[in-house]
């Protein structure tokens, strides 16, 4: 089930980004509707029957390097539970909203094929961030997270014939790979001191690898703990929009309306609250931070 609710918006996407051509249009909208209301309606079901115990769900196995051993895995806890139906209840109103909204848009010609692509675009989005908060590790995570990035840089830039949609959404993709190198160098610091990037793993360590211990970066040692957590708090700025890294949010009113519902109201925003408390563990032991 869980499988399901997490690969059903990607199926839509690609039906409806590959398929308008031979099922018609709006029977790939349709159908990428249905597949959000499905993954909400299964979301929902994974709540309400959620017995509080964490588990692991494999999906396949993806990187093996060295000491670094990555399945690509579903993370099911108390915190996916809650996520699982902001994103897909979210998501799956928003799809439903833009039949109508989307319908004779004065931006383009009469004739034009549009709307599947923004269908497409939408399932995409909500894929990505499903991969996200469902992440059993940090690199799963970071490919959500940069799935998401890359979403919303198509979304806010669907009007490419008007100049400044084409500039907010590059504002957008630029500001965020700001915060998401530190977000990466934190990761990169977690798998220095404890040798891993699962969250089961890094989480027994932090007290006893992380904890009390200093890093060496740029040229002087810090309190490991706090600038791990810093680190990833700047990954968190830039998807949240907050402190100098929040001018691309105003600008990535360009989109159409309801890009900024998805955008802004439930889902792309949320994922740096979502990493601040995914990473709590870590937190905890970096007051500082």
């Amino acid at each position: 089930m869980e499988t399901i609710l997490l690969f059903a918006p990607l199926v839509g996407a690609l039906i409806c980004g590959f398929g308008h051509k031979y099922i018609g249009e709006k029977a790939a909208m349709v159908t990428a509707t249905g597949l959000l209301f499905l993954s909400a309606l299964l979301s929902w079901i994974v709540f309400i029957s959620f017995d509080g115990v964490t588990r692991s769900i494999e999906i396949l196995t993806w990187v093996q390097s060295g000491s670094l051993d990555t399945a690509w895995g579903i993370r099911l806890d108390r915190l996916t539970a809650l996520m699982l139906i902001v994103v897909t209840t979210v998501s799956s109103l928003v799809h439903l909203y833009s039949f109508g909204y989307m319908d004779h848009d004065p931006q383009w010609k009469d004739g034009e094929s549009y709307k599947p692509r923004f269908f497409a675009y939408l399932s995409f989005f909500t894929f990505a961030m499903l991969m996200l908060v469902t992440s059993d590790n940090l690199l799963q995570m970071f490919f959500g997270w940069e799935g998401v990035g890359v979403a919303s840089y198509l979304l806010i830039g669907f009007y490419y014939r008007k100049p400044s949609a084409n500039a907010a959404a590059m504002k957008a993709f630029i500001v965020n790979r700001v915060g998401d190198f530190g977000f990466a160098l934190g990761i990169f610091g977690l798998f220095l001191m404890t040798d891993s990037i699962s969250f089961t793993e890094i989480f027994a360590d932090i007290p006893t690898k992380v904890s009390g211990h200093s890093i060496s970066f740029l040229w002087a040692d810090w309190d490991a703990a706090n600038l791990l957590a810093m680190l990833l708090f700047i990954g968190a700025m830039g998807k949240s929009a907050q402190l100098i890294l929040h001018t691309w949010l105003p600008d990535a009113m360009e989109g159409p309306t309801p890009v900024s519902a998805l955008i802004h109201a439930a889902t792309m925003v949320t994922a740096g609250v979502f990493l601040v408390c995914r990473m709590s563990p870590l937190m905890e032991f970096a007051p500082q931070a």
